[in-house]
């Protein structure tokens, strides 16, 4: 039995509907960590840039990451995969905002079908100018 994450291709998946569209980016081949693979601190930025995307229009301004409540990589991602990010809003907290991101990649080679590779939950901290947080303002939510 291989215990190569390349040997065994996960069936597709279909998008969710429930979810928006957030984020469409193309790992490069200097995006890949010592496997090969795309290395998965560049996979957490651009989830943490797909969720401030879906906390922004409700913070009403300054906002900052403060948790990674979680962090699954189901699938090595390649270079050339398309990756979609997906997000919804889980929850309004007094200052707080938290998101979920689920991440699909359609290989360079095989598209139109997508493998789910990864998801994610993060909070954002509205903050003022001094970087304290603050009220979530009510008439965004």
């Amino acid at each position: 039995m291989s215990t190569s994450p390349h040997a065994n291709t996960p069936e597709p998946v279909t998008l969710p509907t429930d979810e928006k569209l957030v984020l469409k980016v193309i790992p490069m081949p200097r995006d890949v960590n010592a496997n090969g693979d795309i290395f998965g601190g560049w996979v957490m930025a651009q989830v943490d840039l797909a969720g401030a995307v879906i906390a922004s229009p409700y913070a009403g301004g300054r906002m900052a990451t403060v948790a990674v409540n979680e962090f699954i990589f189901k699938q090595p991602v390649r270079v050339g995969d398309i990756l979609s990010f997906y997000g919804k809003l889980v929850r309004i907290g007094r200052t707080s905002i938290t998101v979920k991101i689920e991440v699909y990649a359609e290989r360079f080679r095989d598209q139109g079908k997508y493998t789910k590779v990864t998801e994610a939950s993060l909070t954002y901290v509205a903050i003022d100018e001094q970087g304290k947080p603050r009220v979530v303002p009510k008439t965004n939510q």
